[in-house]
């Protein structure tokens, strides 16, 4: 009897944490824009990039997408962003503000995504256009919206309006309380 403990815990070992749970910091960004639950998570590496993704509570991960559109206004397009060179030449400024894609959920709604933080946009995952399920299925790995690259004088401040993980679980637990009391 003694022997199946060992044995047991050898056939089932832990779960290996993924990439993005050992290389990025996770910071959120709550109701965007003052639009309740629109939340956006920041995945922020040591190196300074930022991968800018929908926050697990966002509407849009419990409804079907319709489309997606990097087409911000009539001469802004994301997917037109080309940057080459060490030093990201070419590459769209953002602030903190600035709409990275629209999705159009199919029940009428339509999110915006925000950068949510200051610096140049390194790339759009043009994977989702096509795939737009990859979005709600894996929005922290393959479904991404955004790499963003701060200043490198600005890195160490782009989270200063943000919250760490324990502090936005804290907020959905106050929403999901508040909703169901």
């Amino acid at each position: 009897m003694a022997d199946e403990g060992p044995a047991a815990a050898a056939a089932s070992p832990a779960p290996v944490p993924g990439v993005t749970e050992r290389y990025f910091t996770r910071w959120y960004k709550p109701d965007v824009k003052g639009n309740p639950n629109e939340d956006h998570c920041i995945l922020q590496h040591s190196n300074r990039i930022c991968v800018i993704t929908v926050a697990d509570a966002h509407p849009l991960l419990r409804k079907p997408i319709k489309s997606i559109s990097y087409q911000i206004s009539a001469n802004c397009s994301r997917l037109q962003n080309k940057v080459s060179g060490k030093s990201k030449r070419g590459a769209q400024f953002l602030t903190e503000l600035a709409p990275l894609c629209r999705i159009s959920c199919s029940d009428g709604e339509e999110y915006t995504i925000y950068s949510c933080i200051r610096g140049r946009l390194i790339e759009v995952n043009e994977n989702i256009l096509n795939n737009p399920s990859l979005l709600q299925e894996k929005p922290s790995t393959e479904g991404y919206i955004a790499v963003v690259l701060p200043k490198f004088e600005e890195s160490k401040s782009i989270t200063q309006g943000l919250l760490t993980r324990k502090e936005y679980e804290d907020i959905l637990s106050k929403r999901f309380n508040s909703t169901s009391g």
